[in-house]
């Protein structure tokens, strides 16, 4: 993820080293004075937000104390406060949810698990984005030096934005981000030197503004010192927009004019800025494209290139064996821990394996506590946590010092943008502490499931299930790239359905056996409430894996974008239920298979078998 600009900096007395020494020796002191910045953060939210209507409701009559604030605040979903966000978004300009005016709402990614929904925001909010960014890299250049001496090819892009009755903007946080003044005016920053002009990221055209970006980044090919995206999913999608059109760049670059199909004015005098006929790196990248393998491209046409950075967690992971196979191997940097809602973390040791990567929140990025999710049998409650708390649930929420270490927790927030108590919905789990602030691995989002029966199966326990399953395809050089699943009720009984986009390398034709020990992999990876309800119950039909065509789910994330979703933000949704994205599902399903036996399942866990 890029950095902000520090804006205290000048160009004529910028020093990297100094400010990262700075930074640094800060992030140290955050974190070693953790629980009171944390009190003071609360006490300066609900002393600034005092009179606001929400606070009065629950009669909290102005005490700013942690222990009343707990005692009398409800713990929220977004369905508790929508009728408040409603009359913000109609017009009511009221101190509803903060004293200071809503500056505008950032949507949700809708894909997430969930409808999208209207986060409000303050314009001071994007100071202290800016601030999590401006942490990233003084942690970085202590594991890789010099990246002030080059430049960073990162593929950003921005969503048109839509306006609620009021005339309040409703935009992603990104796209709020990238069109304000702390990105598009940022003073000089060796950190901030990016390949794609400004003009290119605010490019609403997503067609544009890709092939402009990858343009430029081809064009200062030996200056790049490190690229990525926001989600790996997104980069990926600009490498395969490389694949097909790199025919096209070379022959900009080759005569040093711009695709008549690049018609934003802007854009293309931003472009023609960098761009100049080049003889020699036209030949050299339709040699290396021209290629019959693209293992290692990255590192082939950007051979300067230190690491590659993209969110890889959570459902991102199934990413990492396709970024490998591109970048020849090289990190894979999540850098920071963020949503709609609030910016949370960074990530203290860049250059971990991605399995092992950790955020450490910022104390003074809002006011944190967690909820204990409570494990059966060694695993995460894949059983969604009810919407609403009892007394009990309420008081077992911890402060963010309090945490244990190995326990996983859901996230509560309470910002200075009006979110009070607010269950942003992420599962985090306590991996180790950096003075007295924990360090959290992100594990999945609640609520994100499939369910037929009493079964509930979260994305993290699919996730694995077909990693599992896939390895029935490499000996016949076969790679799944992009999967998402369907409850089917339709049939009776239920059944799970898993529509599988492959590449395929190798010559000899996959048998439908294979596929239908695919099917049985992933039942028997699944946990035993789902195997009881196939054996015992029968309250579950075989699952059932469709193969769709190629370029599937390319259609579905534009299916996603004409529907408003940003192209930043996007993910495959790990579960789908609208019945127009299953419908383009099913019309390219190009083979069916189904799970030949039951998976095995003996009783004797009835304990971690409790229906919700």
């Amino acid at each position: 993820m890029p950095e902000a600009p520090k804006k205290q900096q000048k160009t004529t007395d910028y020093s990297v080293a100094e400010n990262n020494k700075k930074t640094l020796e800060f992030i140290e002191d955050l974190t070693k004075k953790a629980d009171d910045v944390q009190k003071r953060v609360l006490a300066e939210i609900l002393s600034r937000n005092a009179h606001v209507e929400y606070l009065k409701k629950h009669g909290l009559n102005g005490n700013i104390d942690r222990e009343t604030f707990k005692k009398i605040m409800p713990v929220i979903t977004y369905e508790d406060i929508q009728p408040d966000i409603n009359r913000i978004a109609n017009g009511d300009k009221s101190h509803i949810l903060c004293s200071q005016p809503i500056s505008e709402f950032l949507t949700s990614s809708g894909t997430s698990g969930g409808e999208r929904k209207l986060m409000p925001t303050i314009n001071e909010e994007l100071e202290r984005r800016s601030f999590l960014y401006s942490l990233l890299m003084p942690v970085m250049s202590q594991f890789v030096p010099g990246l002030d001496q080059g430049k960073g090819m990162y593929f950003l892009f921005i969503k048109s934005e839509s306006k609620t009755p009021s005339g309040l903007v409703a935009r992603p946080v990104l796209t709020s981000y990238y069109k304000s003044s702390h990105f598009k005016e940022r003073p000089y920053d060796p950190y901030t030197n990016y390949t794609s002009p400004n003009e290119t990221i605010l490019c609403p055209d997503s067609y544009q503004s890709m092939y402009s970006q990858m343009l430029c980044g081809l064009c200062q090919n030996n200056e790049v010192l490190r690229v990525g995206a926001v989600f790996a999913s997104g980069f990926i999608r600009a490498i395969r927009f490389l694949e097909k059109h790199w025919s096209l760049l070379c022959n900009d670059i080759r005569t040093g004019t711009l695709n008549s199909l690049i018609t934003d004015p802007s854009v293309r005098e931003a472009v023609m800025k960098i761009l100049k006929p080049d003889l020699e790196l036209a030949d050299f990248i339709e040699q290396e494209c021209s290629r019959q393998s693209w293992k290692g491209i990255i590192t082939r046409l950007w051979p300067n290139t230190k690491y590659v950075d993209v969110i890889v967690t959570g459902t991102m992971s199934q990413y990492i064996p396709t970024l490998d196979y591109y970048s020849n191997g090289l990190p894979l940097v999540c850098t920071m821990y963020a949503s709609s809602e609030c910016y949370f973390g960074v990530n203290l040791n860049p250059l971990c394996k991605p399995s092992e990567v950790s955020y450490t929140l910022i104390p003074t990025m809002a006011y944190f506590e967690f909820l204990p999710v409570h494990k059966n049998n060694g695993k995460t409650n894949s059983v969604p946590i009810p919407k609403s708390l009892n007394e009990k649930e309420k008081q077992e929420l911890v402060d963010l010092v309090d945490v244990k270490l190995g326990q996983d927790y859901e996230l509560v927030v309470t910002t200075y943008a009006g979110l009070y108590r607010y269950r942003v919905g992420d599962v985090l789990r306590v991996a180790r502490f950096k003075n007295n602030a924990p360090q959290f691995n992100f594990i999945c989002r609640k609520n994100v499931v499939l369910s037929i029966d009493s079964d509930k199966t979260d994305e993290v326990e699919l996730q694995n299930a077909v990693k599992n399953a896939v390895s029935h395809l490499m000996p016949f050089d076969a790679h799944l790239t992009e999967y998402t699943s369907y409850a089917d009720t339709t049939t009776i009984p239920g059944h799970y359905v898993l529509y599988w986009e492959l590449s395929v390398n190798g010559s000899t034709p996959i048998p439908p056996s294979v596929f239908e020990d695919c099917c049985l992999t992933i039942e028997e990876s699944l946990n035993s409430v789902y195997r009881q309800g196939r054996v015992s119950d029968k309250s579950i039909g075989p699952l059932e894996i469709k193969i769709v065509e190629a370029g599937t789910f390319d259609k579905l994330m534009d299916y996603a974008i004409s529907l408003g979703a940003s192209i930043n933000q996007y993910k495959t949704p790990r579960c789908v239920k609208f019945a127009p994205i299953v419908e383009l599902l099913n019309s390219r399903v190009v083979s069916c298979y189904f799970s030949p036996k039951c998976p095995k399942w003996t009783p004797g866990h009835k304990q971690w078998m409790k229906i919700d």
